[in-house]
């Protein structure tokens, strides 16, 4: 029984690292412990519990974690802390043994912070002992924590799936999630008609592996996004992330008609060498992600494509690269979101024997990395001097308020004509030339 009288009044702070997936699951940790009468501490304030959600897809994340946790421990020294997320599941000691650590709750257990909270954290003390490290084995990884939340945000982030069964060879992502699992569609049109009685025009739907939604359930993820579509009050939809072989043609055709689904894609490449796909188990060959790519623009012209790719994959070799960049080129896609490979423990990429040098790493990232730019840019010239429908966004202190459009392109109101009850407000403007750092288009609001 969770003792809700003990947390009134407390303030917590949260840190997040990585996907959109953790954003969402922190922002419902910040409302369940808000529900309990804990208020979030504002910059500067001493937090009586701290909440660090973690990543663990590279070793840099790795990293950038235990960086996290030590800054909020000497920042709020006297906070309960508690590490959850990738990380924690994957090296519960060594985030345990991080001084002023309090609680370290694997995949399986974050779905009840509440419980542990209670059981675990005496209000106003700060522990002494080590820290209490609460996981499971991947297999018995089986919980799903439901998550709709916005936290500070405009748009809403729903999480309809956990976990990958795929296992490909550079990736610890189903260790640290457990195998694929999934809400039922019925919780998820509930969550969604709640987001729309508070206010929610637009919502990201996330998972680790949403194509793969149902398995356990026995549905798909074509009922699922033809349900949320009838959901009244919700005007956009967009898909974060989706496997190209998982990615089907119904699904695209579905979304070229449909009343509130954006022609906004996110799908992962990783390599455009079929040989280097093959290394890393993926499930699919280029020429059939140029096939998805090329259904999605004959059905939405203007549809926004981003593609992740890796670059120094073991086994990558010069040629292979020249492949990737080559495929890509030969692609209509709008950005590409380039990550260098990076060595992952117990992984069996560990055993390919040609291994990429960093340096050589950093060059060829930096080759697709501007040919983004490129792509981006020249994505967002074809519709400057258009009219487009725009979801503002609250803008932070001494930031231009900004938004986006149905399909994706970033922009930004001119300083004097921002104004807060512009926020989660849909206008039309007139997209113009770009920003001073060319990261979004500036635009006019028409009258």
């Amino acid at each position: 029984m969770i003792d809700y009288s003990a947390f009134q009044g407390k303030k917590a702070a949260f840190y997040t690292l990585g996907c959109k997936l953790n954003f969402s699951e922190t922002s419902t940790f910040a409302r369940q412990l808000q529900d309990m009468g804990v208020n979030v501490a504002n910059k500067g304030e001493k937090a009586d519990l701290c909440v660090i959600n973690t990543c663990s897809v590279t070793d840099v994340a790795d990293h950038k974690c235990r960086q996290a946790i030590h800054k909020l421990v000497r920042n709020h020294p006297d906070a309960f802390v508690v590490v959850t997320g990738c990380y924690a599941q994957l090296s519960p000691q060594k985030v345990g043994d991080i001084p002023g650590v309090d609680l370290v709750l694997g995949a399986n257990e974050k779905a009840s912070l509440m419980q542990y909270l209670s059981e675990a954290w005496t209000v106003g003390k700060k522990s002494e002992a080590p820290a209490k490290c609460f996981t499971v084995k991947t297999k018995y990884i089986r919980s799903f924590a439901h998550s709709c939340s916005r936290g500070n945000r405009t748009r809403y982030f729903l999480k309809v799936q956990d976990g990958c069964d795929y296992f490909c060879t550079y990736c610890t992502i189903p260790y640290a999630r457990g195998f694929s699992r999934s809400a039922t569609i019925s919780d998820l049109v509930g969550q969604a008609e709640q987001a729309a009685r508070e206010g929610g025009k637009e919502i990201v739907i996330t998972g680790v592996n949403i194509g793969d939604f149902g398995k356990n359930t026995g549905e798909s993820f074509i009922d699922l996004v033809k349900a949320l579509d009838k959901v009244d009050g919700i005007e956009r939809y967009r898909i974060s992330s989706i496997e190209p072989d998982l990615m089907t043609d119904e699904l695209i055709e579905y979304c070229a008609q449909s009343r509130a689904f954006m022609p906004h894609f996110h799908v992962p490449l990783q390599s455009g060498a079929d040989e280097v796909l093959k290394i890393m188990h993926r499930r699919y060959d280029t020429a059939l992600f140029a096939r998805k790519v090329k259904l999605v623009k004959s059905l939405m012209p203007d549809a926004f494509i981003g593609v992740d790719v890796i670059v120094g994959m073991r086994g990558e070799t010069d040629e292979y690269f020249k492949k990737t960049e080559d495929f890509l080129m030969s692609l209509d896609v709008s950005q590409l979101h380039v990550f260098p490979y990076s060595e992952r423990p117990g992984t069996a990429a560990l055993r390919i024997p040609l291994v990429v040098g960093e340096a050589e790493k950093k060059r060829r990232a930096a080759r697709l990395l501007a040919l983004s730019d490129e792509m981006t840019h020249g994505f967002y010239e074809r519709h400057m001097g258009q009219t487009a429908e725009v979801l503002m966004e609250k803008a932070q202190r001494g930031k231009a308020m900004h938004g986006f459009t149905k399909n994706y392109i970033r922009v930004e109101l001119p300083p004097l004509v921002s104004d807060p009850s512009l926020d989660n407000q849909i206008v039309s403007v007139q997209l113009m030339d770009f920003n001073k750092d060319k990261t979004a288009l500036m635009a006019a609001i028409n009258k």
